[in-house]
């Protein structure tokens, strides 16, 4: 089997790999457990922040994670290479993880004065590291928390996993003005709240 080489790009821990979607999913597809085993490999991170951020709960994620896979081998044979593995897998994601949302009756989108609860800034900093990046770093997930989760997720895809606003439409099936729609006013909410946090 050939091997797979992957590349870090963007800021984000999405991979593009040299071995091209099609030659996985015919691995996979042909029985091949290696190719299957090197498809999750390569996108588990992707899934992972899709259903994490969306559900904020490490419980239902790890079980949305399964969930997802087991729903790409199931349809893996659907696949038409009409767009890239990752985004299609990232699609199934968010779609798991926006029914997960609705059997809790969660909101994707919260009200524009609605502020969800903020976890604890210094439980994700890095206790070996009191640098100011450290900080901010705490400073800007704790923000973070507090967008809905459709938003919360759309800046998380744009601006950590480095992907574009067409990829993330296509993820989420919303049309594209929407999703920069959804970024411009997150942003604009992150900006205020960083901005009352240095003020206070």
């Amino acid at each position: 089997m050939q091997a797979v080489r992957c590349n870090r790009f963007g800021n984000g821990r999405i991979y593009e790999c040299m071995t091209n979607d099609r030659t996985l999913v015919t691995q996979a597809l042909d029985g091949s457990a290696e190719g299957f085993k090197q498809l999750v490999a390569q996108h588990q991170a992707l899934v992972w922040h899709v259903v994490y951020r969306m559900v904020h709960n490490e419980e239902d994620a790890r079980e949305l994670s399964q969930d997802v896979f087991l729903r790409v081998f199931q349809r893996l044979g659907q696949f038409r290479f009409e767009s890239s593995l990752a985004t299609w897998i990232g699609r199934i994601a968010y779609s798991r993880a926006v029914r997960h949302l609705e059997r809790k009756r969660l909101p994707l989108v919260a009200d524009e004065d609605a502020v969800l609860a903020v976890p604890d800034p210094g439980a994700d900093s890095d206790p070996l590291v009191g640098t100011d990046r450290a900080r901010n770093r705490a400073r800007v997930q704790a923000a973070l928390s507090r967008l809905a989760p459709l938003p919360r997720t759309i800046v998380s895809l744009y601006h950590l996993q480095g992907l574009t606003t067409a990829e993330i439409a296509l993820m989420t099936d919303l049309p594209a003005g929407t999703v920069k729609s959804h970024l411009f006013r997150a942003r604009q909410s992150l900006k205020t709240w960083l901005t009352e946090e240095e003020i206070t």
